[in-house]
């Protein structure tokens, strides 16, 4: 699993953008979005990369990964 630290997700709207651009790459991927703490959790065989392109192609910045 990839944990992401995802700062500006602020609403189901970010939620909703983030998991689909995630899918758009593999739509085989569990993703669960927490806005509380801003972390994107990602089961997918990609890189961390290629989901954290993902997810800042949809407009999203993407820090250092989310602590485990």
């Amino acid at each position: 699993m990839t944990r992401l630290s995802v700062p500006d997700m602020s609403c189901g709207h970010c939620t909703a953008a983030i998991e689909k651009a995630i899918k758009a790459i593999d739509p085989a991927a569990r993703v669960s979005c927490d806005l509380g703490t801003h972390v994107v959790e990602v089961e997918s065989a990609l890189s961390e990369q290629a989901l954290s392109d993902a997810i800042r192609n949809a407009g999203y910045d993407v820090t250092a990964p989310a602590a485990t």
